[in-house]
């Protein structure tokens, strides 16, 4: 039984360290610029 419950463990440790991982590239790459509104006049 102590194997079972390690290697489920194990799984969810994996699982969550992945999906933090592709959280943080999801969110990493999120990079907005303000920049002020330039009018051109015609």
């Amino acid at each position: 039984m102590k194997p079972l419950i390690a290697l489920i463990i194990g799984g969810l440790v994996v699982a969550l360290c992945v999906v933090g991982y592709l959280y943080y590239q999801r969110t990493s790459n999120d990079i907005t610029i303000q920049l002020p509104k330039v009018t051109l006049p015609k």
